[in-house]
């Protein structure tokens, strides 16, 4: 069935609206068409150069971010970024020659002189501190990837409630450390998912552990589903993109790398056919229909016996309110996630959102 377009403009509405906060990086990005109105105004700036395939870059990727985490409220400063791979020009008029560039810009001046000192959050964050004028103190970021130790490896990772995905890394490891900010957003992305989990073990500190899963190399990634506690070895890419579509496959969730609700979620596809035959119905064959959407809702289990039930009332709904039932209720959730609400709560008008687009 085609999708009616008040359903998409309402879907990409509503996530725009609603997860906008979500989608800006306390680092600014930075570009030819906003440089000079961020930068040398009333403020001065931090601002990196780097490019995407820049090992150097991905290391320094983390100590930046919570460096831009805390200079965010900070009104005289700003942290920001260039793409070089995207702005070439840009990077050419500062003269960047190598990766990553960190150059100070003092207010009102679009002159930089460039950072010379160490690459870290607390390096950082004294440097900007004397050049701004500021005080700020480097904020503490929390984690959403589970610390494994030996005290808590099994009752995490065996737990066989829980899809568990596994990082055995070292400490002094550089493809771990580039790895990082990577595994982190794949983390943060899964935080509101109760049964995923995103977790990581010094292997290095927990030697035995990593000699019983045979890890020979770092990172070796081992993903543990509720079906297999022996594990399976993770052999996908290493972005964020990738690390996603496999979740998603493998978990059957429908989040993207931002940890937004695809338009996937809550749909499930033997509910989804009984539908089409539901909406093309009349009068008592509908009401046959309905019967078995009830049947079908009744055999789910887990989330999508949750979802099972949003299939059965909206279909209910659509027999005692008349067709125009699933429009104006798409019409009140795209309300609805326009408020401040939790992001609970937000994943469950979505999810609702786009069962009921299958009725239109």
């Amino acid at each position: 069935m085609a999708k009616s377009p008040i359903c998409f403009a309402f879907g990409t509405l509503t996530l725009a609206l609603l997860f906008i906060s979500t989608l800006a990086d306390d680092v600014v990005v930075l570009t030819e068409e906003n440089f000079e109105k961020e930068v040398g105004q009333d403020r001065g700036a931090l601002v990196e150069f780097y490019a995407p395939w820049c090992g150097h870059c991905k290391k320094l990727a983390p100590e930046y971010e919570k460096l831009g985490a805390s200079f965010k409220k900070a009104k005289s400063v700003l942290i920001g970024k260039v793409d070089c791979d995207d702005q070439k020009n840009l990077c050419s008029k500062y003269g960047v020659s190598g990766y990553p560039t960190i150059k100070w810009f003092p207010k009102g001046s679009l002159e930089p002189k460039k950072y010379e000192g160490a690459r870290t959050a607390e390096a950082l964050t004294e440097y900007v501190n004397t050049e701004g004028g500021t005080n700020i103190k480097l904020a503490v970021i929390p984690s959403n990837v589970v610390i494994l130790t030996a005290e808590n490896f099994d009752a995490v990772v065996l737990d066989e409630s829980k899809d568990v995905l596994v990082e055995f890394y070292a400490p002094w490891c550089g493809h771990c450390k580039n790895l990082a900010p990577i595994y982190e957003k794949v983390a943060t992305a899964y935080k509101q998912e109760d049964d995923v989990v995103i977790a990581n073990l010094d292997a290095d500190k927990y030697k035995d552990l990593a000699e019983k899963y045979g890890i020979s190399g770092f990172p070796t990634l081992k993903f543990f589903p509720k079906g297999n506690k022996a594990g399976e070895d993770y052999d996908g890419g290493r972005d964020l993109d990738d690390f996603v579509t496999f979740i998603n496959e493998k978990c059957g969730t429908s989040r993207d790398g931002k940890g937004l609700l695809t338009s996937k979620a809550g749909i499930v596809a033997s509910l989804d056919a009984l539908v089409k035959e539901f909406v093309s119905a009349a009068g008592d064959e509908r009401k046959v229909v309905l019967s078995k959407i009830e049947e079908e809702a009744e055999k789910l289990k887990g989330s999508s016996a949750r979802y099972g039930k949003i299939y059965l009332k909206a279909a209910k709904s659509c027999v005692e309110k008349g067709v125009e039932y699933p429009k104006k209720e798409i019409e009140r959730l795209h309300r609805m996630l326009e408020k401040s609400i939790s992001p609970l709560k937000a994943d469950e008008f979505i999810a609702k959102k786009n069962i009921l687009s299958t009725f239109v």
